[in-house]
């Protein structure tokens, strides 16, 4: 073999492996990213609370059992974990893949979930969410729940993803029934939402944190750009990933854990959200 065409194939080779490590790190090693939510509504016996947000999964695996993403999670030591949709994948449907995570996870903290579109499309979620109750998993669907901490509490909200209901603007009829209902004007309410492209609407409704999911980061994310493209947002999304801010309204965008359409991220991997809470004195 001559010597120009062996280093040709050594120098293909090298590129090739570099690609692949570039793809599986961009793709399975988790990041974590943490934010400090300051308020004059979070009660003091709430102070430093830790709350871990997860999103779309899609029936991914971190390893045996998980154990790569549990290590992750209990690094953090939170006080409340929140799921945000799409643990399962409608297309490539694999149920232990949640329930072995979630099985885990109330074992750390208390969990809440709510539904993403791809546990409807799924057209099994009746049976997912029946498993998901009986592993000690609090289901939120369109309703509330009051967490008191020494005598002081903070509501969290729950609602279904559009994709439940035959409108998508039913989901937040159903938002407004529940605020009717659950909050007085100065309790702190946090809610769990799949969609973010719908943050204008939650903000109407004076939610103090809103905790979302759905755009994946966009997919592939370029520096001083951000995400290139999101579901039900298109190019360039707005709610990509991050914090974003209406009003007295703050929402988290997580970048999420899984993939669906598009199989690879770029610049994107997968994300683990925690937050603190923090009273303003």
């Amino acid at each position: 073999m001559k010597k120009g065409k062996k280093k040709w194939i050594i120098c293909c080779f090298v590129i090739v492996c570099f690609i692949g490590i570039f793809f599986y790190v961009q793709n399975n090693a988790i990041e974590t990213t943490e934010y400090t939510i300051q308020s004059n509504n979070i009660p003091t016996t709430f102070e430093e609370y830790k709350i871990v947000q997860l999103s779309d999964l899609h029936s991914k695996w971190f390893g045996q059992q998980q154990k790569k993403l549990i290590k992750e999670v209990e690094k953090k030591n939170p006080d409340r974990i929140v799921f945000t949709g799409d643990l399962v994948d409608s297309k490539k449907y694999d149920e232990q893949a949640s329930l072995s995570l979630m099985e885990q996870l109330v074992a750390i903290a208390p969990v809440y979930f709510v539904t993403g579109n791809h546990e409807w499309w799924s057209g099994k979620y009746s049976s997912l969410e029946e498993q998901l109750r009986a592993v000690g998993v609090h289901v939120l669907r369109n309703e509330s729940e009051v967490i008191e901490r020494n005598g002081e509490e903070i509501v969290l909200i729950g609602i279904d993803d559009p994709a439940a209901f035959s409108r998508e603007e039913e989901s937040i009829e159903r938002l407004q029934e529940v605020m009717d209902n659950s909050k007085s004007n100065d309790t702190y309410t946090i809610l769990l939402a799949h969609r973010p492209e719908w943050f204008s609407a939650y903000a109407e409704y004076e939610i103090d944190l809103i905790f979302s999911g759905h755009a994946h980061g966009g997919q592939v994310r370029l520096p001083f750009i951000g995400g290139l493209v999101a579901p039900n947002q298109g190019f360039l999304p707005t709610y990509d990933a991050g914090m974003f801010l209406n009003n007295d309204s703050t929402m988290i965008v997580n970048r999420g854990l899984g993939n669906s359409i598009i199989p690879l991220r770029i610049f994107n991997r997968p994300e683990i959200v925690v937050v603190t809470l923090v009273t303003k004195h």
